[in-house]
């Protein structure tokens, strides 16, 4: 049985980081990976880096062909510089799949070699997969992918379906729209974007129309099959015909493959690891650090579940779970669609004395100069603190500006702060400044 000081499961951005930084304080970590295409993580391999390569070559207009090789080379070179920094950090990578033989030692499985491993800490990374819904034909229908399955893909559907409407949904429709393909979104639920303001999701459903993209809502699938090469969803309302179909249903954490029943370690109703403050499980010295541990499943999350474990390890654990604050998120749409905090209605139905302002991006000059007048600006703020409630931006570049209202909202920064700021010009968060004159 071989000993370390750290093991740590699953080669994502919490996992990595740990290993890396826990090495070079002198401890002797061992990462195991399963797969080498995943050194680095879902972000970098199967997520949010090769995703957005693909948008940024379709809107250089690059064929289906030229877009993928993009990605692939951006993939390639970011997945071998992750292996690389963590060989640097002299960590042992070691690539089998891991499972618990019981609470501190895990057996490492690589086909037909197996070796036991032990250790006073363990960090599980192991990620999320795929939750697959029970719609009949679904897990066994050809021309039917994943997230993950419609990023390798060797020709361009001429009619793609997408079932689900959620953020990787619409993220892919306008890719594989902007690439060619004739896209149209299938989601169960009957509003559109119910989390996000209903007036910019009005916007945003109105913009992905105009792009080509058809959507119905409340769309009920009872079957899916095929005809030959089609692909046929079968719902309540009748049938649609594909030539590929993306499932977006959703993701769960990936603890199946690791025999937590021989550990002391608890799981949720949905199937997520239970962790504490500090992201300990119910097993002393072992960790469970992002997607996971059923927490947000963004990688900026998981680089942040890092810090708390280390924190704890190394530091004086002061920073914990508790110490997260505001937590912005983008939906890569076409423009971008960003928000931190509380919409008007969740405002409303808290009772809080709060005002709401909206501006169109039409009347921004930047907008002008860009040739790009789609979206809004939203925010809500407390009339009694000033503290800014929430904000939502639907623009060019909103991804960016987001992280300002972030900073501001972390440290109680109030509203009226922003009418005084000075900003460059001629930019659009310059706007800003108009958006919180009330």
């Amino acid at each position: 049985m071989l000993t370390y000081d750290v093991i740590v499961v699953g080669f994502g951005k919490a996992g990595k980081t740990l290993a890396a930084k826990l090495a070079k304080a002198g401890k002797k970590v061992a990462l195991v990976e399963r797969s080498k295409e995943l050194y680095g993580g879902t972000c970098i391999n199967i997520g949010c880096i090769p995703t957005k390569t693909l948008l940024v070559a379709a809107e250089k207009n690059l064929s289906f062909e030229e877009a993928m090789a993009e990605k692939n080379a951006v993939v390639k070179r970011l997945n071998a510089k992750n292996y690389n920094g963590l060989k640097e950090a002299t960590v042992d990578v070691i690539d089998a799949e891991a499972r618990f033989v019981s609470d501190k030692v895990i057996e490492a499985v690589a086909g037909d070699d197996k070796q036991e491993l032990t250790a006073e800490t363990i960090i599980i990374n192991t990620g999320a997969v795929t939750n697959t819904i029970p719609i009949p034909g679904l897990a066994t229908s050809k021309n039917v992918y994943d997230s993950t399955g419609i990023q390798r893909l060797e020709e361009l559907p001429k009619r793609l379906g997408v079932l689900g409407g959620g953020n990787i949904g619409l993220e892919f429709a306008g890719l594989y729209n902007k690439l060619g393909s004739k896209v149209t979104v299938l989601d169960a639920l009957p509003v559109f974007l119910p989390r996000a303001e209903s007036s910019i999701a009005a916007l945003a459903k109105q913009y992905l129309e105009e792009d080509g993209i058809t959507i119905h809502l409340g769309v009920h699938t009872t079957e899916i099959k095929n005809d030959g090469e089609e692909v046929v969803v079968v719902t309540e309302d009748g049938e649609y015909r594909f030539d590929a179909l993306l499932y977006s249903t959703g993701r769960k954490p990936n603890t199946a493959p690791l025999n937590l029943e021989a550990t002391g370690i608890e799981v949720t109703d949905r199937g997520a690891i239970v962790v504490d403050k500090h992201c300990e499980t119910t097993v002393p010295g072992v960790f469970a650090v992002g997607d996971v541990n059923g927490g947000l499943q963004f990688t900026y999350i998981s680089l942040d579940d890092a810090r708390v474990v280390y924190s704890y390890l190394e530091g004086d654990g002061s920073y914990t779970l508790e110490d997260r604050k505001n937590v912005p998120t983008t939906m890569f749409l076409n423009p971008p669609l960003a928000q931190i905090g509380l919409t008007e209605k969740e405002a409303a139905d808290k009772g809080l004395p709060y005002a709401a302002k909206e501006m169109l991006v039409a009347g921004m000059p930047r907008a002008h100069v860009n040739a790009d007048l789609r979206g809004a600006f939203k925010a809500v703020v407390n009339t009694e603190t000033k503290e800014i409630l929430g904000v939502t931006l639907f623009a060019e570049g909103a991804q960016e500006m987001i992280n300002i209202i972030t900073v501001a909202m972390d440290n109680k920064i109030p509203y009226t702060y922003f009418t005084k700021q000075i900003f460059s010009h001629p930019t659009l968060a310059e706007n800003l400044n108009d958006l919180f004159v009330f």
